[in-house]
């Protein structure tokens, strides 16, 4: 990043001026064509924004780059926000697997009762057939 990118940049910049005539309507044109490059401009600085601030001494405190997320302030050390937050995962991920359980035993049941009676019908019928035999 440095004196390469402002070269491109100065190129950039007499190549717009060039570009520009004084024909008519060319004023629509040049200001459509100033917004996309300012555009343009903020996209690649953006991602360059945080890299500027720390070379300026600028980083933990920097609240202009976009989407800025600040870093962690107690490293390794869980605060109360964070920690109300874990719990309300765990409770919504206790609550999910036992959603799931009870699906699992629900299913479980359905196939007991089918056996069950498959069990119930062979024992009749085992009773039946020693009565004849008996």
């Amino acid at each position: 990043w440095g004196q390469d990118q402002i070269k491109g940049w100065h190129k950039q910049a007499s190549a717009l001026q060039t570009n520009q005539g004084n024909q008519e309507g060319t004023v629509v044109t040049a200001e459509v064509f100033d917004v996309m490059r300012r555009v343009q401009v903020q996209n690649k600085l953006a991602g360059v924004c945080e890299d500027m601030c720390k070379e300026v001494g600028a980083y933990p405190k920097c609240t202009q780059c976009p989407k800025f997320v600040e870093p962690d302030s107690t490293p390794g050390v869980m605060t109360w926000d964070e920690l109300l937050e874990h719990m309300d995962n765990l409770v919504n991920w206790g609550q999910d697997q036992v959603k799931g359980w009870h699906k699992q035993a629900s299913a479980l049941q359905v196939q007991n009762d089918h056996s069950d009676a498959a069990a119930s019908e062979l024992n009749r019928r085992m009773r039946f057939q020693n009565k004849l035999a008996g």
